[in-house]
Protein backbone atom coordinates (compact mmCIF):
# COMPACT_ATOMS: atom_id res chain seq x y z
CA UNK A 1 0.00 0.00 0.00
CA UNK A 2 1.33 3.20 -1.10
CA UNK A 3 1.09 5.82 1.99
CA UNK A 4 0.31 9.24 0.93
CA UNK A 5 0.04 12.18 3.68
CA UNK A 6 -2.12 15.07 3.06
CA UNK A 7 -0.05 18.25 1.54
CA UNK A 8 -0.53 20.60 4.02
CA UNK A 9 1.64 18.98 6.36
CA UNK A 10 4.31 19.03 3.54
CA UNK A 11 4.61 22.55 4.65
CA UNK A 12 5.45 22.68 8.26
CA UNK A 13 8.44 22.99 9.73
CA UNK A 14 9.82 20.56 12.33
CA UNK A 15 9.82 22.46 16.23
CA UNK A 16 13.28 23.19 16.59
CA UNK A 17 12.83 23.44 20.26
CA UNK A 18 11.32 20.08 20.63
CA UNK A 19 14.48 18.61 18.14
CA UNK A 20 16.27 20.22 20.76
CA UNK A 21 14.87 19.51 23.74
CA UNK A 22 14.68 15.62 22.84
CA UNK A 23 18.61 15.13 22.09
CA UNK A 24 19.13 17.01 25.57
CA UNK A 25 16.83 14.01 26.76
CA UNK A 26 18.68 11.40 25.15
CA UNK A 27 22.17 12.81 26.42
CA UNK A 28 20.75 12.62 29.78
CA UNK A 29 19.30 9.80 29.97
CA UNK A 30 22.56 8.11 28.37
CA UNK A 31 23.96 9.97 31.94
CA UNK A 32 25.67 12.91 30.62
CA UNK A 33 25.27 15.89 32.69
CA UNK A 34 23.40 18.19 30.46
CA UNK A 35 22.14 21.79 31.74
CA UNK A 36 18.64 22.67 29.85
CA UNK A 37 18.38 25.83 28.97
CA UNK A 38 15.52 25.26 26.55
CA UNK A 39 12.41 25.28 28.82
CA UNK A 40 9.22 26.87 27.67
CA UNK A 41 7.51 26.88 30.99
CA UNK A 42 8.12 28.07 34.87
CA UNK A 43 9.90 25.90 36.76
CA UNK A 44 7.75 26.05 39.73
CA UNK A 45 4.83 23.53 40.92
CA UNK A 46 1.41 24.67 40.32
CA UNK A 47 0.09 26.46 43.48
CA UNK A 48 -1.32 24.23 46.36
CA UNK A 49 -5.12 26.03 46.20
CA UNK A 50 -4.75 25.57 42.48
CA UNK A 51 -3.91 21.80 42.78
CA UNK A 52 -6.56 21.34 46.06
CA UNK A 53 -9.18 23.12 43.84
CA UNK A 54 -8.37 20.32 41.09
CA UNK A 55 -8.38 17.26 43.75
CA UNK A 56 -11.82 18.57 45.12
CA UNK A 57 -13.55 18.91 41.87
CA UNK A 58 -12.93 15.46 40.91
CA UNK A 59 -14.10 14.41 44.56
CA UNK A 60 -17.24 16.16 43.82
CA UNK A 61 -17.94 13.93 40.89
CA UNK A 62 -16.91 16.85 38.27
CA UNK A 63 -15.43 14.71 35.48
CA UNK A 64 -18.34 14.82 32.73
CA UNK A 65 -18.23 16.33 29.51
CA UNK A 66 -18.88 20.48 29.66
CA UNK A 67 -19.99 23.04 26.68
CA UNK A 68 -17.60 22.74 24.39
CA UNK A 69 -16.28 26.27 24.69
CA UNK A 70 -15.69 25.77 28.79
CA UNK A 71 -17.72 25.93 32.03
CA UNK A 72 -19.95 29.35 32.47
CA UNK A 73 -18.08 29.38 35.94
CA UNK A 74 -14.63 29.59 34.16
CA UNK A 75 -15.95 32.49 31.43
CA UNK A 76 -16.97 34.32 34.38
CA UNK A 77 -13.84 33.94 36.29
CA UNK A 78 -11.83 34.87 32.58
CA UNK A 79 -13.99 38.14 32.25
CA UNK A 80 -13.28 39.27 36.18
CA UNK A 81 -10.26 38.81 35.76
CA UNK A 82 -10.32 41.04 32.41
CA UNK A 83 -12.48 43.53 33.91
CA UNK A 84 -10.16 43.65 37.05
CA UNK A 85 -6.13 43.73 35.34
CA UNK A 86 -7.44 45.01 32.11
CA UNK A 87 -10.03 47.46 32.40
CA UNK A 88 -12.19 45.24 29.96
CA UNK A 89 -15.83 44.16 29.45
CA UNK A 90 -16.95 41.35 28.12
CA UNK A 91 -19.79 38.62 27.75
CA UNK A 92 -19.87 34.98 28.27
CA UNK A 93 -20.79 34.46 24.08
CA UNK A 94 -17.08 36.47 23.81
CA UNK A 95 -15.16 34.22 25.97
CA UNK A 96 -14.06 30.94 24.52
CA UNK A 97 -12.15 28.40 26.59
CA UNK A 98 -9.63 25.98 25.29
CA UNK A 99 -7.08 23.41 25.35
CA UNK A 100 -3.87 25.65 25.95
CA UNK A 101 -3.36 29.05 24.33
CA UNK A 102 -1.81 26.83 21.77
CA UNK A 103 -5.07 25.08 19.97
CA UNK A 104 -7.24 28.21 21.25
CA UNK A 105 -4.63 30.28 18.64
CA UNK A 106 -5.17 27.27 15.89
CA UNK A 107 -8.86 26.88 16.67
CA UNK A 108 -8.99 30.78 15.50
CA UNK A 109 -6.88 30.53 12.51
CA UNK A 110 -9.31 27.88 10.77
CA UNK A 111 -12.08 29.96 11.30
CA UNK A 112 -10.82 33.10 10.12
CA UNK A 113 -8.74 32.41 7.29
CA UNK A 114 -9.20 31.44 3.84
CA UNK A 115 -6.94 30.12 1.46
CA UNK A 116 -4.09 32.92 0.41
CA UNK A 117 -5.29 35.32 3.37
CA UNK A 118 -2.24 36.43 4.86
CA UNK A 119 -1.33 37.34 8.44
CA UNK A 120 1.78 40.01 9.32
CA UNK A 121 3.74 38.19 12.19
CA UNK A 122 7.04 40.09 13.61
CA UNK A 123 10.49 38.35 13.25
CA UNK A 124 11.04 37.22 16.05
CA UNK A 125 8.33 35.13 16.27
CA UNK A 126 6.89 32.25 18.56
CA UNK A 127 7.47 28.64 16.28
CA UNK A 128 4.22 27.65 16.28
CA UNK A 129 2.51 31.05 14.64
CA UNK A 130 3.50 30.37 11.00
CA UNK A 131 3.09 27.05 11.08
CA UNK A 132 -0.64 27.51 12.74
CA UNK A 133 -1.37 29.99 9.69
CA UNK A 134 -0.24 27.55 6.89
CA UNK A 135 -1.70 24.72 8.14
CA UNK A 136 -5.16 27.23 8.01
CA UNK A 137 -3.92 27.98 4.31
CA UNK A 138 -3.10 31.27 4.89
CA UNK A 139 0.77 33.23 4.62
CA UNK A 140 2.76 34.14 6.73
CA UNK A 141 4.14 37.43 6.16
CA UNK A 142 7.04 38.52 7.88
CA UNK A 143 7.73 41.79 9.17
CA UNK A 144 11.51 42.17 10.65
CA UNK A 145 12.03 43.79 13.89
CA UNK A 146 15.91 44.38 14.79
CA UNK A 147 17.22 44.91 18.37
CA UNK A 148 17.94 48.23 17.27
CA UNK A 149 14.31 48.66 17.80
CA UNK A 150 14.38 46.26 20.58
CA UNK A 151 12.63 43.66 18.61
CA UNK A 152 9.43 45.85 18.16
CA UNK A 153 7.82 46.61 14.87
CA UNK A 154 6.68 49.91 13.86
CA UNK A 155 3.20 51.39 12.19
CA UNK A 156 5.13 51.58 9.15
CA UNK A 157 6.60 48.66 8.64
CA UNK A 158 2.85 47.36 9.65
CA UNK A 159 1.25 49.82 7.07
CA UNK A 160 3.85 48.72 4.34
CA UNK A 161 3.13 45.17 4.67
CA UNK A 162 -0.44 45.71 4.54
CA UNK A 163 -1.77 44.42 1.44
CA UNK A 164 -6.10 43.64 -0.35
CA UNK A 165 -5.07 40.19 0.81
CA UNK A 166 -3.88 40.74 4.69
CA UNK A 167 -6.30 39.79 7.33
CA UNK A 168 -4.87 40.10 10.81
CA UNK A 169 -1.72 40.88 12.72
CA UNK A 170 -0.58 39.01 15.28
CA UNK A 171 1.06 41.42 18.73
CA UNK A 172 3.16 39.12 20.93
CA UNK A 173 4.00 40.90 24.34
CA UNK A 174 5.48 40.41 25.68
CA UNK A 175 7.16 38.37 23.78
CA UNK A 176 8.35 34.96 23.16
CA UNK A 177 11.49 35.02 22.38
CA UNK A 178 12.51 38.64 23.01
CA UNK A 179 10.63 39.65 26.21
CA UNK A 180 9.91 42.53 24.77
CA UNK A 181 7.07 44.79 25.90
CA UNK A 182 5.19 47.15 23.35
CA UNK A 183 4.38 50.73 24.93
CA UNK A 184 1.27 51.90 24.97
CA UNK A 185 2.19 54.43 22.31
CA UNK A 186 3.38 52.00 19.77
CA UNK A 187 0.40 49.74 20.67
CA UNK A 188 -1.76 52.95 19.43
CA UNK A 189 0.13 53.91 16.29
CA UNK A 190 -0.43 49.69 15.39
CA UNK A 191 -3.87 49.88 16.82
CA UNK A 192 -4.50 53.54 13.94
CA UNK A 193 -2.65 51.66 11.27
CA UNK A 194 -5.16 48.19 11.50
CA UNK A 195 -8.54 50.61 12.31
CA UNK A 196 -7.37 51.81 8.96
CA UNK A 197 -6.95 48.97 7.29
CA UNK A 198 -9.78 47.44 8.67
CA UNK A 199 -7.87 44.13 9.79
CA UNK A 200 -7.74 41.67 12.76
CA UNK A 201 -5.64 42.03 15.37
CA UNK A 202 -4.66 39.01 17.70
CA UNK A 203 -2.74 39.98 20.75
CA UNK A 204 -1.29 36.86 22.45
CA UNK A 205 -0.51 37.81 26.25
CA UNK A 206 0.35 34.65 27.72
CA UNK A 207 3.18 36.44 29.35
CA UNK A 208 0.81 39.00 30.74
CA UNK A 209 2.03 38.52 34.71
CA UNK A 210 5.91 38.14 34.36
CA UNK A 211 7.45 41.55 33.66
CA UNK A 212 10.17 43.28 35.46
CA UNK A 213 11.50 46.62 36.47
CA UNK A 214 9.26 49.59 35.36
CA UNK A 215 7.52 48.05 32.38
CA UNK A 216 3.92 48.08 32.41
CA UNK A 217 1.88 45.77 30.25
CA UNK A 218 -1.38 47.17 28.33
CA UNK A 219 -3.42 44.87 26.27
CA UNK A 220 -4.00 46.83 22.36
CA UNK A 221 -7.85 46.06 23.22
CA UNK A 222 -7.93 48.70 26.37
CA UNK A 223 -7.36 51.60 24.11
CA UNK A 224 -10.28 52.43 22.01
CA UNK A 225 -13.81 50.84 21.12
CA UNK A 226 -12.59 50.31 18.18
CA UNK A 227 -9.28 48.55 18.94
CA UNK A 228 -11.41 45.90 21.25
CA UNK A 229 -13.97 45.08 18.40
CA UNK A 230 -10.79 43.80 15.74
CA UNK A 231 -9.01 42.77 18.37
CA UNK A 232 -8.73 38.83 19.74
CA UNK A 233 -7.47 38.63 23.30
CA UNK A 234 -4.94 35.05 24.12
CA UNK A 235 -4.33 34.23 27.09
CA UNK A 236 -4.22 31.87 29.47
CA UNK A 237 -3.30 30.23 32.78
CA UNK A 238 0.47 28.41 31.30
CA UNK A 239 2.83 30.89 32.68
CA UNK A 240 0.78 32.84 35.04
CA UNK A 241 0.30 30.38 37.37
CA UNK A 242 2.57 27.33 36.22
CA UNK A 243 0.25 25.42 34.90
CA UNK A 244 1.55 24.19 31.26
CA UNK A 245 -0.06 20.90 31.64
CA UNK A 246 -2.89 21.35 32.26
CA UNK A 247 -3.57 23.21 29.21
CA UNK A 248 -6.21 25.90 29.72
CA UNK A 249 -6.57 28.93 27.80
CA UNK A 250 -8.90 31.06 26.46
CA UNK A 251 -10.00 33.77 23.31
CA UNK A 252 -11.94 37.30 24.34
CA UNK A 253 -13.26 39.05 21.24
CA UNK A 254 -16.03 39.19 18.58
CA UNK A 255 -18.95 37.30 19.47
CA UNK A 256 -19.38 35.95 15.81
CA UNK A 257 -15.49 34.41 15.80
CA UNK A 258 -15.60 33.26 19.04
CA UNK A 259 -19.06 31.25 18.43
CA UNK A 260 -17.60 29.77 15.00
CA UNK A 261 -14.46 28.74 17.20
CA UNK A 262 -16.73 27.03 19.88
CA UNK A 263 -18.19 25.04 16.55
CA UNK A 264 -15.26 23.93 15.57
CA UNK A 265 -14.10 22.66 18.95
CA UNK A 266 -17.09 21.08 19.24
CA UNK A 267 -15.98 18.92 16.55
CA UNK A 268 -12.63 18.70 17.69
CA UNK A 269 -12.07 18.49 21.36
CA UNK A 270 -15.86 18.24 22.90
CA UNK A 271 -14.16 20.49 25.69
CA UNK A 272 -11.09 21.47 27.76
CA UNK A 273 -10.23 19.03 30.42
CA UNK A 274 -13.09 19.27 33.24
CA UNK A 275 -10.93 19.33 36.05
CA UNK A 276 -8.27 21.40 34.64
CA UNK A 277 -11.18 24.10 34.33
CA UNK A 278 -11.64 24.05 37.90
CA UNK A 279 -8.43 23.98 37.81
CA UNK A 280 -8.08 27.27 36.51
CA UNK A 281 -11.68 29.25 38.21
CA UNK A 282 -9.27 28.65 41.50
CA UNK A 283 -6.07 30.36 39.47
CA UNK A 284 -8.16 32.98 38.29
CA UNK A 285 -10.86 33.72 41.97
CA UNK A 286 -8.31 32.45 44.39
CA UNK A 287 -5.29 34.09 45.87
CA UNK A 288 -2.35 35.41 43.58
CA UNK A 289 0.35 35.34 46.04
CA UNK A 290 2.10 32.33 44.28
CA UNK A 291 2.02 34.23 41.02
CA UNK A 292 4.01 37.50 42.53
CA UNK A 293 6.71 35.20 44.39
CA UNK A 294 7.32 33.58 40.75
CA UNK A 295 7.27 36.74 38.94
CA UNK A 296 9.86 38.32 42.12
CA UNK A 297 12.03 34.98 41.20
CA UNK A 298 12.14 35.26 38.20
CA UNK A 299 13.04 39.02 37.80
CA UNK A 300 16.09 38.15 40.13
CA UNK A 301 17.29 35.08 38.24
CA UNK A 302 17.21 38.28 35.01
CA UNK A 303 19.41 40.57 37.17
CA UNK A 304 21.83 38.26 38.40
CA UNK A 305 22.32 35.93 34.92
CA UNK A 306 21.89 38.74 32.10
CA UNK A 307 25.18 40.75 32.72
CA UNK A 308 27.08 37.52 32.72
CA UNK A 309 25.73 36.37 29.62
CA UNK A 310 26.39 39.53 28.12
CA UNK A 311 29.94 39.35 29.39
CA UNK A 312 30.43 36.52 27.34
CA UNK A 313 32.65 36.83 24.37
CA UNK A 314 30.66 37.33 21.15
CA UNK A 315 27.57 38.26 23.07
CA UNK A 316 25.21 40.63 22.20
CA UNK A 317 21.65 41.58 23.48
CA UNK A 318 19.61 43.54 25.47
CA UNK A 319 17.57 43.29 28.85
CA UNK A 320 14.04 41.70 28.24
CA UNK A 321 11.30 43.48 30.06
CA UNK A 322 9.00 40.26 30.50
CA UNK A 323 8.84 36.84 30.03
CA UNK A 324 11.71 34.71 31.14
CA UNK A 325 14.30 34.43 27.93
CA UNK A 326 17.44 35.79 26.66
CA UNK A 327 17.80 36.38 22.90
CA UNK A 328 21.62 36.94 22.68
CA UNK A 329 22.93 37.24 19.09
CA UNK A 330 26.01 35.55 18.64
CA UNK A 331 27.35 35.68 15.24
CA UNK A 332 30.50 36.85 16.17
CA UNK A 333 31.11 33.96 19.01
CA UNK A 334 29.95 31.43 16.07
CA UNK A 335 32.38 32.48 13.35
CA UNK A 336 34.82 33.64 15.89
CA UNK A 337 34.51 29.66 17.14
CA UNK A 338 35.13 28.57 13.99
CA UNK A 339 31.38 27.49 13.52
CA UNK A 340 29.82 28.24 9.87
CA UNK A 341 26.20 28.78 11.46
CA UNK A 342 24.44 29.45 14.53
CA UNK A 343 22.79 26.40 14.12
CA UNK A 344 25.96 24.41 14.62
CA UNK A 345 27.63 26.50 17.23
CA UNK A 346 24.06 25.34 19.11
CA UNK A 347 25.07 21.87 18.49
CA UNK A 348 28.70 22.20 19.20
CA UNK A 349 27.30 23.59 22.76
CA UNK A 350 25.26 21.11 23.79
CA UNK A 351 27.72 18.32 22.48
CA UNK A 352 30.80 19.48 24.27
CA UNK A 353 29.70 22.20 26.92
CA UNK A 354 26.83 19.87 27.72
CA UNK A 355 23.93 23.05 27.65
CA UNK A 356 21.13 22.81 25.50
CA UNK A 357 19.79 25.89 24.03
CA UNK A 358 17.44 26.72 20.85
CA UNK A 359 18.81 28.16 17.51
CA UNK A 360 17.17 31.34 17.23
CA UNK A 361 16.49 29.84 13.48
CA UNK A 362 12.92 28.59 14.56
CA UNK A 363 12.25 31.83 15.79
CA UNK A 364 12.95 33.68 12.45
CA UNK A 365 15.85 35.16 14.20
CA UNK A 366 19.38 32.81 12.51
CA UNK A 367 22.01 34.86 14.24
CA UNK A 368 20.27 34.38 17.66
CA UNK A 369 20.00 31.87 20.35
CA UNK A 370 17.24 31.57 23.27
CA UNK A 371 18.01 30.74 26.87
CA UNK A 372 15.58 30.28 29.05
CA UNK A 373 16.39 31.33 32.67
CA UNK A 374 13.33 29.17 34.06
CA UNK A 375 15.21 27.06 35.79
CA UNK A 376 17.21 27.48 39.31
CA UNK A 377 19.83 30.33 39.89
CA UNK A 378 22.45 27.96 40.03
CA UNK A 379 22.06 25.65 37.20
CA UNK A 380 22.09 28.87 35.42
CA UNK A 381 25.04 30.05 36.58
CA UNK A 382 26.66 26.73 35.77
CA UNK A 383 25.32 26.83 32.60
CA UNK A 384 26.56 30.52 31.44
CA UNK A 385 29.36 29.35 32.92
CA UNK A 386 30.36 26.64 30.59
CA UNK A 387 29.04 28.64 27.80
CA UNK A 388 31.66 31.42 28.81
CA UNK A 389 34.37 28.78 28.92
CA UNK A 390 33.40 26.69 25.86
CA UNK A 391 33.54 30.28 23.92
CA UNK A 392 36.95 31.42 25.43
CA UNK A 393 38.64 27.83 24.98
CA UNK A 394 37.74 28.24 21.01
CA UNK A 395 38.63 31.79 20.57
CA UNK A 396 40.14 32.36 17.04
CA UNK A 397 41.44 36.15 17.83
CA UNK A 398 44.00 37.35 20.70
CA UNK A 399 40.62 39.62 21.96
CA UNK A 400 40.25 38.08 25.16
Amino acid sequence: MKMQLANRVHTLTPSTTLAITAKAKQLKEQGVDVIGLGAGEPDYNTPENILDAAYQSMKDGQTKYTPAGGLPALKQAIIDKLARDQKLTYEPSEILVGVGAKHVLYTLFQVILNEGDEVLIPIPYWVSYPEQVKLAGGVPVYIEATADQEYKISAKQIKDAITEKTRAIIINSPSNPTGMIYSEQELQEIADVCKEADILIISDEIYEKLIYGDAKHRSIAELSTDSKERTIVINGVSKSHSMTGWRIGYAAGNKQIINAMTDLASHSTSNPVTTSQFAAIEAYNGPQDAVEEMRKAFESRLETIFPKVAAIPGFTLIKPQGAFYLLPDVTEASVKTGYSSVDSFVEALLTEAKVAVIPGSGFGSPNTIRLSYATSLELLEEAVSRIDSFVRSKWQEDLL
